[in-house]
């Protein structure tokens, strides 16, 4: 037997009946023969609350003391699943991030994973143990300061520790029993799929899934780990995440994986730039240069008479007020009129490596948004995705009204939701 990475999201160690029940499975799979590796998340609510509290506190909720600060849940989470780990009979060894060899950039709050030296990590293994890591959190490598690794942190953190531990697979651990073909909390009839591609995954995490984040699986499959999304609270198998099929799963992707939705993004619309090379760059140009990410992009066809276009772009609801400053700090440079911003959209993305070879799939796309009654603001495609935006209001419906439109709605038992938050 192999070693095993196995990460707990907040809900499955929600209180101390959940951190005993994980307690057992983890000491289960110990007395199967494997080495054990176990990230956790904070318990519950618990960074949510902490947030809440460091607003009250102080306006400027970021830096290097709000890392400090986050970090407290996961090293309580720790060290009662270590205690509780003990009390079956069993040693367990809690380590934060830093102690584990996470190692990062300096970037507060959204830190990225540099290098992993899980050096004491293996040293616990070697003398029996069980090694309880604190996830979504590092060290950075210059100062030497707390980070953060930002949402999806602990899933990131497993992978990374798989990668660097050599691990048969990482299991994620959630309060679903894998990924789904939509998020089950909207569509009732939502399949579970066996086995996805890396590829595909990483379609569905990017335009909103939450069973696994962006980043956890562009991790996974830069270094080949597969990844097993499972439920805590039952013991079914779940969802492979694979460049291949494990054992005997299916062998032929599907046309269509699933329907994703994502009501976290706003929209900034920069009015009135003027057409002509070099203007779209310095508005994209001060965007990077606050450390901001965007989504989707749309550009206007000009008006004849006055040479100017309107550009549309998404991204984050966070990071809405950082892009406006930004942009208003280089107004004069790029000669823009004003800026809209849009906090109430939604983004649908229809995601299958099938549609590049099947004609029709856009067709029925855009037909089924249509029969739902839902207004389309801007589209993005890629080889195996489409992408609209459309109004916060209408997403549920959209995503069902798609989700039937392919024929995905399952024709067993509705999916269960065992926690509530789907991580």
């Amino acid at each position: 037997m192999g070693l095993v990475v196995q990460k707990y999201g907040g809900s499955s160690v929600a209180d101390a009946e959940g951190i005993k029940r994980v307690a057992k499975r983890i000491v289960e799979a110990k007395k199967n023969g494997h080495q054990v590796v176990v990230v956790v998340s904070a318990m519950g609510d618990t960074t949510d609350e902490l947030i809440d509290l460091a607003g009250e506190v102080s306006p400027v909720t970021s830096g290097r003391e709000f890392d400090m600060l986050l970090t407290a849940g996961e090293r309580i989470s720790m060290a009662l699943l270590a205690m509780a780990i003990k009390s079956l009979g069993h040693e367990a060894q809690s380590f934060t991030g830093s102690q584990a060899g996470v190692i990062t950039d300096s970037v507060h709050n959204k830190a990225r994973i540099i290098d992993v030296t899980p050096g004491r990590i293996k040293t616990a293994l070697d003398e029996g143990n069980i090694a309880i890591v604190a996830g979504f959190q590092g060290v950075s490598q210059d100062k030497k300061d707390i980070t953060t690794l930002g949402r999806g942190g602990s899933d990131t953190t497993a992978v990374a520790l798989a990668a660097a531990l050599d691990a048969e697979v990482c299991e994620i651990y959630t309060d679903v029993d894998g990924v789904f073909t939509a998020d089950p909390r909207v569509v009732k009839k939502a399949r579970k799929i066996d086995w996805i591609s890396f590829e595909d995954m990483l379609e569905l995490a990017s335009s909103g899934s939450k069973v696994l984040l962006h980043r956890c699986v562009e991790y996974a499959r830069r270094y080949n780990i597969p990844i097993h999304v499972r439920s805590s609270f039952s013991g079914l198998r779940g969802t492979w995440v694979s460049n291949q099929p494990q054992g005997d799963q299916q062998m032929e992707q599907a046309l269509i994986s699933g329907v994703a939705h994502d009501t976290s993004e706003a929209k900034i619309t920069v009015v009135g730039v003027p057409d002509k090379p070099g203007e779209a760059a310095k508005i994209f140009r001060a965007i990077a240069d606050g450390e901001l990410n965007i989504d989707m992009v749309v550009q206007n066809v000009s008006a004849a008479s006055t040479g100017l276009t309107d550009i549309s772009f998404t991204l984050p609801k966070t990071d809405g007020r950082r892009a406006i400053e930004a942009l208003e700090r280089a107004k004069a440079s790029i000669g823009f009129d004003s800026l809209r911003y849009d906090d109430q959209i939604a983004k649908i993305s229809l995601v299958g490596a099938g549609m590049k070879t099947n004609p029709g799939v856009t067709a029925t796309f855009f037909e089924a948004l249509s029969g739902a009654g839902v207004n389309i603001e801007l589209i993005s495609t890629s080889e195996i995705r489409i992408s609209v935006v459309t109004r916060k209001d209408d997403v549920n419906e959209a995503v069902r009204a798609v989700h039937t439109a392919f024929g995905l709605d399952s024709e067993n038992d509705e999916a269960v939701v065992y926690g509530g938050t789907g991580r």
